[in-house]
């Protein structure tokens, strides 16, 4: 099994030098494609002089792509994966970076599951120092764990089954391409949208250990996204999961009105974390009257503390009970 890891990057030199070293010196050795949207501050002539200074041997691993004029977040990842080489696809970023063993611990993970397509881990969240502010939710009390395809929607819809950012991702290159890669057209959660299309292919891995650092910052693309952006982007991606949800589950989900009020909900409380009243106003409108949007909130809140315990993900299987075997 080859993993390629893909760094999507513009402008971020200083960032990027840190999530190529991270790439190069995973535990389990890889391909690193470095895909630049047209960058103007040394970025191609940083990894040209990088890869002369590898040992002969090693130098074909990693590998430079630049557009041809600056095409998007989307696009560049799409552009990277097109030259990869690895039967699984890591997503990085490149202002974010990996723990060593990362990739060797997702090799391990999905070599227990043959049908698996999508695999997560968990993450820490850091300042531009490197320390850590929090650490995304964990999926129960093991290691790691196994979701059928008839299962994740259904976990994605009520947000117990997080696959979290770029950072925390890896995928088949042929569910990838099958799935029709990142949609370009997005401005936000390109990354959501195609895990959404991508766990069509097949099941789902989330590993309980933190081998991803995702950077917190100013600069960070999510930061530039206007709050009702964001809500109405949210809202497209639920509609597409709901969509897709089993019919097995069916009967277990909420409206999807309901859903709506509490993303409504959701996005007028962080307007009024940041001050922002009016924009509170705006978003929060008759979705404060419901209570099962209210309900939802709960219960979301108590999955962003790590307190996961799947209740509804009844077939989920725990890995570690299979290497007993």
């Amino acid at each position: 099994m080859k993993f390629s890891v893909v760094i999507a990057t513009y402008n971020r030199l200083n960032l990027l030098k840190r999530a190529i070293n991270s790439a190069l010196n995973q535990t389990l050795e890889c391909e690193v494609i470095v895909a630049d949207d047209c960058s103007s501050d040394g970025t191609f002539e940083y990894v040209e002089n990088f890869r002369k200074q590898l040992p002969t041997q090693q130098q074909q691993r990693l590998v430079y792509t630049c557009n041809s004029s600056n095409s998007g977040h989307a696009a560049t990842v799409n552009a990277g994966i097109a030259l990869a080489g690895g039967e699984w696809i890591k997503f990085l970023d490149d202002d974010d970076y990996l723990a060593p063993n990362c990739l060797e611990e997702m090799q391990e993970a999905i070599a227990l599951c043959e049908n698996a397509v999508i695999c997560s881990c968990v993450a820490a969240q850091v300042s531009e120092l490197e320390v850590e502010i929090r650490r995304t939710p964990t999926l129960g009390p093991g290691k790691a764990f196994y979701i059928p395809q008839a299962d994740i929607h259904f976990g994605m819809l009520l947000e117990r089954l997080p696959f979290g950012t770029p950072v925390q991702v890896a995928c088949t290159r042929e569910a990838f391409l099958k799935s029709g890669g990142w949609d370009i057209k997005l401005t936000g959660c390109d990354d959501i949208d195609s895990w959404i299309r991508i766990a069509q292919f097949g099941d789902a891995i989330f590993i309980n250990e933190c081998l991803a650092y995702r950077t917190i910052w100013s600069g960070g693309y999510d930061q530039k996204i206007f709050l009702k952006k964001r809500l109405s982007t949210n809202i497209s991606m639920k509609e597409k999961i709901y969509a897709l949800v089993d019919e097995q589950h069916r009967s277990q989900i909420p409206a999807f009105n309901d859903i709506k009020n509490y993303l409504k909900l959701h996005w007028a409380l962080v307007a009024l974390k940041q001050k922002k009243v009016k924009n509170f106003l705006k978003l929060a409108d008759t979705s404060v009257l419901s209570l099962t949007a209210w309900r939802l909130l709960l219960a979301s809140a108590i999955a962003r503390r790590g307190n996961l315990h799947n209740s509804n993900l009844r077939k989920i299987v725990l890995i570690e009970s299979a290497k007993k075997k």
